[in-house]
């Protein structure tokens, strides 16, 4: 998309009359300053804009046989992560992971772990939909800020699920349940390049060599037009300057520390760092104690000491906060969410101003969310073919059904003197397009799944496009109890 229409949109937006406006005014505009003056720690935290880049708590919220959702974190839990803990520690944003590691190549039950997690983010929202809110773009972030909720960011850490026949249209359908950024891999190799371990999830753990592949370089160029951060902790070093050659927008790592503190495979050296800066892209400083130091424990001054190496070597604006809570363990004094204030409390006493502060805790993993919207070629406030053309699937987000060879349907409404182009109807079904029938007397588009499913959890989208070939799509989670 052209920058001035980019900017265009979020000026209209905010009503502002600066066709420009900057990371401040986007803030400002939903965020406004504590009217008194900030005298304590307390108060710094406070008014600070928090976003954690890495939270894993959708993986301990399912049924570890069905993996359907369970555990309602609106209430108190044992995780380091629930809606009251959010409250409390000033949490007002979080990338949630839907973590998958590799189930030996079976692509389609990587799919449904995928979906599986993606699935109880869903579920939590309709649970709590006074408390928490999942928004994926700078704007819904900042508007559900505003709104007092918590906001829940889609992201996928682990793209097992997406292989050559499905990379594209899958990647299409995770944007569609609004995730914002993708780790390619857990550690472990994959069709889109080498992970950080440099083995294969195989059970013999095959060694593996090479960076980024030919997909892995496609999905990168994909993801940089829908608008999407490319996650680059977890892979491995070749992998890492592979996609810093391709991608075209500002990279993240969400979750990692500074090698020069820790010689681990997760974190990154000084070269990596400095060239993840040049990108105008971000690292968020992970707690995960092994990540940290080589001592026994780990406390929050080791998270600071990483944070400070980096701002020393990369500046001040490329670095951020990336947890891990409910994923690993964490420092001895952070038990969970609600000691997040020990992090500002400790940047403080180092003599960070308030307005470094706040860059770390949040804006600037929000200026980077903005810039990866900016560089989009297709906009994240795209709607489509608007209000004159509606989907409506005949089931809900995360519905069950009972049948592995399903009829997926639903309902058109068209309105104004626009018409269906019935040449551009084509449902989509794990990453798979098929040619559905379209009922004009009903004004009803149904797919006969043929071949039965495997696993339990699938993406259904439906796409439409009308005589201007504006395209509306409609996407869906469902599951199969059967």
């Amino acid at each position: 998309m052209p920058l001035t229409l980019f900017w265009l949109i979020v000026a209209l937006f905010f009503n502002l009359t600066n066709p420009m406006p900057t990371i401040d005014k986007l803030i400002s505009t939903f965020h406004p300053p504590l009217q008194q003056q900030v005298e304590s720690t307390e108060d710094i935290h406070a008014s600070s804009i928090i976003i954690d880049g890495h939270v894993d708590t959708m993986m301990n919220i399912i049924n570890e046989d069905t993996w359907l959702p369970e555990t309602d974190i609106g209430e108190d839990t044992s995780l380091h992560v629930d809606i009251p803990k959010l409250q409390e520690g000033g949490l007002d944003a979080a990338f949630f992971a839907a973590y998958t590691t590799d189930y030996y190549g079976n692509n389609p039950r990587n799919i449904s772990r995928t979906l599986a997690l993606l699935n109880a983010l869903y579920w939590t929202e309709q649970n709590n939909p006074n408390q928490f809110q999942i928004a994926s773009t700078s704007m819904e972030i900042m508007k559900t800020i505003k709104s007092g909720k918590i906001a829940a960011i889609p992201t996928i850490e682990g793209a097992y699920s997406l292989q050559e026949h499905n990379a594209i249209e899958l990647l299409h359908q995770y944007d569609d349940l609004g995730v914002k950024a993708i780790g390619f891999n857990w550690n472990y190799s994959n069709a889109l390049g080498e992970g950080a371990d440099r083995v294969y999830g195989d059970p013999a753990k095959t060694p593996s060599q090479g960076g980024l592949t030919e997909l892995g370089a496609e999905v990168v160029k994909e993801m940089n037009k829908l608008g999407m951060i490319v996650d680059v902790s977890h892979m491995s070093e070749d992998t890492f300057w592979d996609v810093l050659e391709v991608a075209e927008a500002p990279i993240m790592a969400t979750h990692s520390g500074v090698n020069a503190l820790k010689n681990h495979q997760r974190n990154l050296n000084d070269e990596q760092l400095i060239a993840l800066s040049e990108n105008g892209g971000i690292v968020g400083i992970v707690f995960y104690p092994v990540f940290l130091t080589d001592n026994p424990e780990a406390y929050v001054t080791d998270v600071v000491d990483h944070i400070d190496y980096a701002v020393d070597l990369i500046g001040i604006d490329h670095v951020a906060i990336g947890s891990d809570f409910d994923g690993s363990d964490m420092p001895k004094d952070i038990h969970d969410a609600t000691d997040l204030h020990k992090i500002t409390d400790e940047l403080i006493k180092r003599g960070y101003s308030d307005e470094e502060v706040e860059k770390l805790l949040g804006e600037n993993t929000l200026r980077l969310l903005m810039d990866v919207e900016e560089a989009a070629e297709i906009s994240p406030y795209n709607s489509g073919a608007g209000a004159n053309l509606k989907i409506n699937p005949a089931f809900e987000m995360g519905e069950i059904i009972d049948s592995t060879t399903p009829i997926l349907s639903a309902n058109i409404e068209i309105s104004g003197t626009s018409e269906i182009n019935n040449n551009s109807l084509r449902v989509i079904v794990d990453g798979i397009p098929y040619e559905p029938v379209y009922n004009s007397e009903s004004s009803s588009l149904t797919l006969e799944v043929k071949e039965p499913l495997q696993e339990k959890f699938h993406v259904v989208t439906f796409e439409v496009a009308n005589d201007h070939n504006e395209i509306h799509r409609e996407t869906r989670i469902f599951y199969i109890d059967n």
